[in-house]
């Protein structure tokens, strides 16, 4: 998700920062399928929950129900603070679903500069280096 602390409301901007937004996404999913560690559920059916319930930051848990409907025993969830447009943050957590809900890994990584660049650069640090970084403890069965 996005949160800008800029509080850019031009429309060209927020179009700009959706499209990063679905890039970095993206490449989400393409490195947590090619690790093998953990499997993508299908969020489609979900998308209209997952419309009235964004953002996540704001809604205190809301993605576990998302995620447990959805068949996920995990969840990955992020969010990308945009402070200026050459300060930006990106943290990831991978929770439990069910039980406690735990973090069971997290990472966050600054970024300098708000382009696509940038930002798969921050999103590929920390999966290589916090997420799925060799040497974890196996991510609960």
């Amino acid at each position: 998700e996005f949160f800008d602390d800029t509080l850019d409301t031009r429309e060209s901007m927020r179009a700009e920062q959706a499209e990063r937004l679905k890039l970095v996404n993206g490449e989400l999913l393409a490195l947590v399928v090619a690790s093998g560690e953990m499997v993508p559920v299908d969020l489609a059916p979900q998308a209209a929950r997952i419309a009235e319930d964004a953002p996540f930051f704001k809604c205190n848990g809301c993605e576990a129900e998302i995620a447990r409907a959805a068949g996920a025993r995990l969840e990955l969830v992020g969010v990308v603070r945009k402070i200026s447009n050459l300060i930006l943050s990106l943290s990831l957590q991978v929770r439990e679903v069910e039980g406690q809900k735990r973090v069971v890994r997290a990472g966050v990584v600054d970024i300098r500069g708000n382009t696509d660049e940038s930002w798969l650069r921050g999103a590929r640090y920390l999966m290589k280096n916090r997420i799925l970084a060799p040497g974890q403890p196996p991510l609960p069965p």
